[in-house]
């Protein structure tokens, strides 16, 4: 039983945080004062990589291994450094987007984790 709490966790965090992360996303274009760049304009494959990052994250906390998720964060940074220098709305909606995937995933891990202690 608990492989199956394990494998609906990692589902969770990793499918449904695309639309919170969208959602946050959307909110924050809203309060912004200049209008923003078109979504597909700035960090494409965005939505995979933020699949894969937050069944990282969640597997982390899963694992009780905290220090993963810096490792994520830092493999995420490097591999998006020369887009987020150039553009600062993409930097923008890197760190919102990161955050709130990274929320998310841990939402969903910490209670699994919780009924499996």
């Amino acid at each position: 039983m608990t492989i199956v709490w394990v494998v609906t966790g990692l589902l969770a965090a990793a499918l449904l945080g695309w639309p919170v992360t969208a959602g946050v996303l959307r909110l924050a274009s809203a309060v912004q004062s200049p209008p923003p760049p078109p979504p597909t304009a700035v960090l494409r494959g965005g939505l995979a990589i933020g699949m894969l990052e937050r069944l990282a994250v969640a597997a982390a906390v899963l694992a009780d291994e905290p220090v993963a998720i810096a490792y994520v964060v830092a493999v995420k940074g490097l591999g998006r450094y020369a887009e987020l220098k150039e553009t600062p709305a993409a930097a923008e909606r890197f760190i919102i987007g990161t955050l709130a995937s990274m929320l998310w995933a841990v939402a969903v891990a910490v209670p699994v984790r919780l009924l499996l202690l």
